[in-house]
């Protein structure tokens, strides 16, 4: 793990507090290149009316724009929780070179638990270098008291 892993983790953690603010599920997003913010994001898909706004789909999105390519080569982007099948597939579509992500999914019947689109290397833009646990204690501490508290007010 490098500094810059950690620093662009923190990041994203700080996305992920915002989200939670908001009442969204707390995972936060950021998109680099070349060391340089490209951009960042949080979940929102209470706040969108979204299913599909996780924080890695909307910083996608944004990055395509901003960098007016679909295609995100040579780009690391650097995500609170391991992601989700949808968002594997648009990591791999959008070409994004590194993914780095903090928590894991505890759910033993978790679809990533036994398919995880990211490690598979035999489609064709498959994901180059990932980095797991990168400030694990703080993004799954936040997760889990955040569905506890959930569980705590109904």
């Amino acid at each position: 793990m490098t500094f810059n892993d950690r620093y662009w983790m923190k990041h994203a953690f700080r996305k992920a507090l915002f989200g939670k603010k908001n009442g969204e599920i707390p995972i936060g997003s950021v998109l680099v290149k070349d060391n340089n913010l490209i951009c960042s994001s949080h979940n929102s898909c209470l706040s969108l009316l979204d299913s599909s706004a996780h924080a890695e789909m909307l910083v996608i999105r944004e990055a395509g724009k901003k960098l007016k390519n679909y295609r995100l080569n040579n780009t690391s982007l650097y995500v609170t929780h391991e992601p989700c099948f949808m968002c594997s597939a648009a990591i791999i579509n959008s070409r994004i070179y590194r993914v780095v992500y903090g928590s894991y999914s505890s759910n033993k019947n978790s679809f990533s638990n036994f398919m995880n689109l990211l490690y598979i290397k035999n489609v064709k833009h498959h994901i180059k270098d990932i980095r797991s646990g990168v400030l694990l204690y703080e993004c799954s501490n936040l997760l889990k008291i955040f569905f506890q508290n959930k569980r705590n007010s109904v």
